[in-house]
């Protein structure tokens, strides 16, 4: 399975990107918010989703480690495949998405195209506890941690995870990834910490 692709952007439009890697032209979907971080760029890196299905194999593609997340979660709520999913996060972004299941606001979902009143309240009830936002706690970082370490932790709180284990996690990847690991090495690690 295809999980990433990095390569020059021969064509973008709103829902797709043709991505030339290795001499291979890959159609990939995309969503309205990955679109806006590609626009006007030559050379892009993409998280990707492979759906295989008996007839047909897609790419999905992501400009971030959280909206790929996002997406796995939403498409493992029965009735929501991924042509839905990427409807949903290109109407909603993540930290707003996180934010409406945690407040339970089936209103703000259903106003998305494509998403029902029923859908939405499947999408709360089933991810309640699985894409919460922080309750406005300020993060203290701790002295010694890099700027991307703050941005990682507060990746990994607003995927739902305890501040503790974010920590805990961080802490683990930043030794496996070295003092130099970027952002989207250091959360790749930290979540492979949190899922072992």
């Amino acid at each position: 399975m295809i999980g990433y692709l990095r390569g020059s952007l021969r064509q973008l439009d709103a829902t797709r990107a043709l991505v030339v890697a290795g001499g291979v032209g890959y159609e990939v979907h995309i969503s309205l918010t990955t679109y806006y971080k590609l626009e006007g760029r030559s050379d892009i890196e993409l998280e990707i989703y492979t759906h295989v299905r008996e007839d047909q194999l897609s790419l999905y593609g992501f400009a971030t480690a959280e909206e790929k997340i996002a997406f796995e979660k939403l498409i493992s709520i029965s009735g929501i495949g991924p042509t839905v999913a990427q409807k949903i996060l290109s109407g909603i972004d993540v930290a707003d998405l996180a934010d409406a299941v945690a407040r339970d606001d089936v209103r703000k979902l259903s106003s998305i195209p494509g998403v029902g009143k029923k859908t939405a309240e499947r999408i709360c009830l089933e991810l309640r506890d699985k894409l919460v936002i922080p309750t406005g706690a300020p993060v203290t970082p701790s002295t010694g941690r890099h700027a991307i370490d703050d941005d990682v932790h507060s990746a990994l709180i607003n995927l739902g995870y305890k501040p503790a284990s974010a920590d805990a996690a961080l802490e683990a990847a930043r030794k496996q990834a070295g003092s130099e690991a970027e952002f989207s090495t250091l959360l790749k690690a930290a979540l492979r910490q949190l899922t072992r």
